[in-house]
């Protein structure tokens, strides 16, 4: 497959390297490449692409600026000299996070990555873990392993059979990120894996020596789930 991709970059020594780098993988098309970010944002809007390859840095217009404004659909790699970066990344779903200076096996990587996603060959529902965002770090949250999430005031706390997550995500954050099988919501207060669930009874739902309740607002569309796995 052709991948048509853009480079957006305000330094010339950076973009000659990722041009460089780009030329080398024959399945990688460059469509443009662009200083100004809001240049590139108005290309992308108009000009399908399948990748851009995003420093952070772009003056008055961020990178983070620009991808909090895309609309399209596509795989980004940002490539910065700045790791500080990296949380607010992940948090905005970007494929990979490159710092400068970088090898071409990195770059690779990255790349290849990118084309595994636009295959279909990792699509969100087929993944097997996420990184949640806590104060200090970025915690990898297994799907096997989740329990359910619990609400307690401003932080949602993610229980698995190896450990507590404390984050401040949202729950429409948390449901964004995980898909409904692997996590659904059955109360303003909480979330449940449903392969974890012992039994329901009534308006409650049983995990380990948890009892959680569900609520009118998600009973429906819980129980829908549950029919449909059942099948």
């Amino acid at each position: 497959m052709t991948i048509d991709c853009i480079i957006v970059e305000d330094e010339p020594l950076a973009q000659e390297r990722t041009i460089d780098y780009i030329r080398r993988l024959p399945y990688l098309r460059l469509k443009g490449v662009f200083e100004n970010s809001v240049e590139a944002l108005l290309f992308a809007k108009s000009n399908p692409v399948d990748l851009i390859f995003l420093d952070i840095n772009m003056g008055e217009f961020s990178g983070i600026q620009f991808l909090e404004s895309l609309s399209a659909k596509c795989q980004v790699i940002i490539i910065t000299a700045h790791h500080e970066y990296a949380l607010r990344g992940f948090e905005l779903q970007v494929t990979d996070y490159l710092l400068k200076p970088y090898a071409f096996d990195r770059f690779l990587q990255a790349v290849e990555r990118s084309r595994a996603n636009l295959s279909g060959n990792t699509s969100p529902d087929e993944r097997k873990f996420i990184f949640i965002k806590t104060e200090h770090r970025l915690e990898k949250l297994v799907f096997s392993e989740l329990l359910y999430i619990e609400g307690m005031r401003d932080y949602r706390s993610i229980h698995t059979t190896q450990k507590r997550i404390m984050t401040l995500q949202t729950f429409g954050e948390l449901e964004s990120a995980i898909p409904a099988a692997i996590a659904c919501r059955v109360h303003k207060s909480y979330m449940v894996a449903p392969d974890k669930i012992e039994s329901i009874e009534k308006d409650q739902i049983k995990i380990r020596d948890i009892v959680i309740p569900i609520s009118e607002t998600y009973k429906k569309a819980f129980f829908q789930l549950i029919h449909h796995s059942a099948k």
